[in-house]
């Protein structure tokens, strides 16, 4: 028996948000550095040296919501 099934994302990685801001890794990385520190104005999970920002709240905020 093989279930499958579809997995959404629901995070998204460093890369994405640097792809999505059309910005520069380093940059990427000082600016979700300063949003996990003030955790605005979208939420930032970090865990180890990897950043996680869930995509609902990035999205809202990108769209200006």
């Amino acid at each position: 028996m093989t279930e499958t099934f579809e997995i959404s994302k629901k995070v998204y990685e460093a890369e994405d948000i640097q792809k999505l801001l059309g910005i520069g890794r380093t940059k990427v990385y000082e600016f979700l550095d300063e949003v996990y520190q003030k955790q605005e104005p979208f939420r930032v999970i970090k865990i180890g040296k990897m950043y996680k920002i869930p995509c609902r709240p990035f999205d809202k905020w990108l769209s200006g919501e």
